[in-house]
């Protein structure tokens, strides 16, 4: 059978330019998204257990708009003022700008990677006496941690958000083709949902190697693998996959 539908496990791009929607266009195929994680924060009392000084710390690193977002939550909650001397190092230039919704960017010190964290690695080099802030989720993030801790880099870990599986009980008589993850939870909360899943004929598409591991130890069939050297991008990887099945078909 062609592929027809195809379910992204993450939020509905606010962008009406998403390579999702030339996706769908070019290859006459029907691409919903449909978030099977959400984040929740964790409470300052929380926070304070885990006895983790913010201000401790000379430089914060951010991999995502949601790390920015509930850090600077987190610290209003302890009444922290963050001293305008802190370093920021983000992962994307696109994530570095996010921070002007909360501090005075031309006036900060900031530093950002190419998208890549590896990237990152290297600007943060010359700020190797720095102790950083890294903060993530309950699930963590160890292709991360592994390469700060390779670097030699002093960091802490805070943890100040969680992922948590989403209700996807009105999904449970809808068949997609296709069903794409970009992380270990997304897997995890599919899984939750619905326990008696049976693969079948459904083709299932991940970002990422630890989102691939995650599919393997589910006993599940990984079909479709990015970033690849032929596929960068989940959205190529899904196109090419899409080509040689449907002229098959």
């Amino acid at each position: 059978m062609k592929i027809k539908r195809i379910l992204v496990s993450q939020p509905k791009p606010e962008t009406a330019k998403s390579p999702y929607f030339d996706l769908a266009e070019k290859n006459n195929v029907q691409v919903d998204f449909r978030p099977f994680i959400q984040v929740e924060g964790v409470s300052a009392k929380e926070f304070r257990q885990t006895r983790v000084q913010i201000l401790d710390h000379g430089a914060v690193i951010f991999t995502s708009r949601t790390a920015i977002d509930h850090f600077f939550r987190i610290s209003t909650e302890l009444r922290l003022t963050i001293p305008d001397t802190m370093k920021y190092f983000c992962i994307s230039e696109a994530t570095a700008f996010y921070l002007q919704k909360y501090i005075v960017y031309r006036k900060r010190k900031i530093f950002y990677g190419a998208g890549k964290f590896s990237d990152l690695i290297d600007v943060m080099k010359k700020h190797k006496e720095e102790k950083f802030l890294l903060p993530l989720s309950q699930v963590g993030q160890p292709e991360i941690t592994s390469l700060i801790d390779k670097a030699g880099y002093t960091y802490t870990k805070a943890i100040i958000y969680q992922t948590v599986s989403s209700d996807l009980s009105d999904l449970k008589e809808v068949n997609y083709d296709i069903l794409v993850f970009f992380s270990p939870s997304g897997i995890q909360s599919l899984m939750q949902n619905f326990p008696g899943f049976a693969q079948d004929e459904t083709k299932i598409a991940c970002f990422g190697p630890a989102t691939a591991k995650a599919v393997h130890e589910a006993g599940l069939r990984l079909d479709i693998e990015a970033p690849t050297a032929e596929a960068p991008s989940m959205t190529m990887a899904l196109e090419q996959f899409i080509k040689k099945h449907n002229k098959g078909q």
